[in-house]
This record gives C-alpha cells, sequence and structure tokens, in this order.
C-alpha cells in the first residue's frame, strides 16, 4: 500500500479550524481529528482510562475520565499537564499513525491543533495553517459558553502565536469567508493532485 500525502491542517483557537477541516471532508478527503482521537481514548474502554486513571483517580467517572476533572487536576498542580501529555500525546500518535498506514486514499488531512508546539509539524507532508484576525478570533472565542477573558488569555498562552504558525505554513487558509476558505480548500487539493500527477 503506497502512503498517502498527508496535509497537517493546524490553527490557533477560534481561526476556524474545524469549519475547514469539514470543507476538506466535503471534497471527500479523510480526516483524521486529534480532539476526537483523545475524546474515543477518555471513553470507556479507551487507551488512556487505565493510566490516567492511576495517575488521577479522581477523574475516573464511570469507567471514562472525565475532562473537567483533569482540568481541575491541571489548575491545581502545575505537573500535572505534562503527567498527562506524557500519557495521551504517544496514544494519540500511535492513532495517526494507524490512521495514515490503512488508509486507501491517496490525500488525508490530519487535523492537529497543537502541530507546532507537539513537534510534529515534520511528520506531514504540508501545513496548512487557518487564520482569522485578531479581532475575529476574540469575538469567536469569547461567544463560546463559559469562556472568559481569563480562560482565553490562558489557552492563547499555550499555543504558539499565530504569526509564527503562518510563517511556517505552506499554505495559509484566511477564514474571514466561507466562500474564501472554500475556494482556498479547493486550490490546496488541486496544488497537491498536480504534485502527486507530477511524482
Amino acid at each position: 500500500m503506497t502512503k498517502p500525502f498527508v496535509i497537517g491542517l493546524t490553527g490557533s483557537i477560534g481561526m476556524g479550524k474545524s469549519t475547514t477541516a469539514q470543507m476538506f471532508r466535503d471534497a471527500e478527503i479523510p480526516v483524521w481529528d486529534a480532539d476526537a482521537a483523545v475524546h474515543k481514548l477518555y471513553s470507556r474502554g479507551g487507551n488512556a482510562v487505565e493510566p490516567l486513571s492511576k495517575l488521577f483517580p479522581n477523574a475516573l467517572r464511570n469507567g471514562e475520565i472525565d475532562r473537567q476533572a483533569l482540568s481541575n487536576d491541571i489548575a491545581a498542580d502545575e505537573k500535572a499537564l505534562r503527567k498527562i501529555e506524557s500519557v495521551v500525546h504517544p496514544l494519540v500518535a500511535a492513532d495517526r499513525k494507524s490512521f495514515i498506514e490503512t488508509t486507501d486514499a491517496p490525500i488525508v488531512v490530519v487535523d492537529v491543533p497543537l502541530l507546532f508546539e507537539t513537534g510534529s509539524a515534520g511528520s506531514v507532508d504540508m501545513v496548512v495553517v487557518v487564520s482569522a484576525s485578531a479581532e475575529e478570533q476574540r469575538k469567536r472565542v469569547m461567544s463560546r459558553p463559559g469562556m472568559t477573558e481569563e480562560k482565553f488569555e490562558t489557552l492563547k498562552a499555550k499555543q504558539v502565536p499565530d504569526s509564527i504558525k503562518r510563517s511556517r505554513a505552506d499554505f495559509v487558509i484566511e477564514t474571514t469567508s466561507l466562500e474564501a476558505a472554500r475556494t482556498s480548500v479547493h486550490d490546496i487539493l488541486e496544488t497537491v493532485k498536480s504534485r502527486l500527477r507530477d511524482a
């Protein structure tokens, strides 16, 4: 089985990544979603349940890992996040690897919010960053239920700044309008298809 061309899709919070990932799906490109993979790992029978429940027993609820309980642990203990990541990141990477190795599609997208932060940018064939203005980003994020200025600033501080992501991207998708984003997705796929034809 030949290895597919892997597009790494990333972007900071509130930049429109989920909507853009759906546009790739609409174009019949298989999309692997890091957040969905984590959800699966935390759910009953998931591979992260046992190791995380040993580290954080109070996060185990009905055979699943409660994300809110983990968030509380992270807030209470500065070492907690590192411990969680040491368990979850390798499991997520293994899930992504399995997706790439078992697909028969010529092009796939891996939707990874922390592509740069986890040092995974080198594992994809092309990096696509979704972006919007700082004002638009703030407006989108602040409209989410339970979001506060403090939470937003904390989340942003953990992510590589948008300007650096843009400078390291092969393509930037501006999500100012759905039409603009859809056009960019189409152009990117045409570029990849022509590369594969010429390979």
